[in-house]
């Protein structure tokens, strides 16, 4: 299922790293002081996010595909609800619609047919994929480290910068890591996969609100 919600991606949208003992005393202070330095960053990563209960924007993506020498590119418009999910609006190069929620994984054609669907009751990994990838977009600074080991950076007065590396192992199977850099909203995402391909996504002009507008309601039903 890992692979197919990559291929969905991949085609709708187009340190701390564990310390390990070694037989000494000093491990286990070294994998503390890895713990809180992670934790620290978070919490500062946090402070710099707008906490908002909808953002909206637009978004550019640009998928490299291992043997082929030009990327594909796509572009349209995001919304990211808490509560709800994440809907991209493919509109170029052709129109789709990708719904991630906590209870499907759904992706329409610009006529209304469903292309792919996946739904939680059958596929109980649902629930944590989408709730990890929510997390990516949204910097869940709370839910990220259920998911993943983290060393980052903040940049200036409002910059940051994560490096998220799987802990499950069947997440490392698809990803190798993600890169996520931002302000007051995450701005880029950058996914490198397992099998060589790797994705750039910019998020531009985001907006928070407060709820969803009318026609970003409809997206979600």
């Amino acid at each position: 299922m890992m692979r197919a919600v990559a291929c969905l991606l991949s085609v709708c949208l187009l340190g701390a790293l564990p310390a390990h003992a070694a037989g000494t005393t000093a491990a286990p202070a070294a994998a503390s002081s890895g713990a809180t330095a992670s934790t620290q960053l978070l919490r500062a990563v946090r402070e710099r996010l707008v906490q908002s209960p909808v953002v909206r924007g637009a978004f550019t993506q640009e998928k490299t595909i291992k043997g082929f020498q030009n990327p594909l590119r796509s572009s349209g418009r995001f919304v990211v609800a808490q509560g709800k999910g994440i809907v991209w609006q493919v509109q170029q190069p052709f129109a789709s619609v990708l719904r991630v929620t906590p209870d499907k994984l759904q992706s329409v054609q610009a006529d209304g047919q469903v292309d792919f669907q996946l739904q939680a009751q059958q596929e109980p990994a649902l629930r944590a994929i989408n709730s990890m990838l929510f997390a990516v977009m949204a910097a869940d600074v709370a839910v990220l480290p259920q998911h993943f080991d983290i060393q980052g950076s903040l940049q200036g007065k409002e910059g940051w910068r994560l490096t998220l590396v799987p802990r499950d192992k069947m997440l490392a199977q698809w990803l190798v890591r993600i890169d996520l850099q931002g302000d007051r909203f995450v701005r880029e995402v950058r996914l490198q996969e397992a099998q060589g391909d790797a994705s750039v996504i910019v998020l531009q002009n985001p907006v928070a609100e407060r709820a969803l507008q009318a026609e970003d309601a409809r997206l979600f039903e």
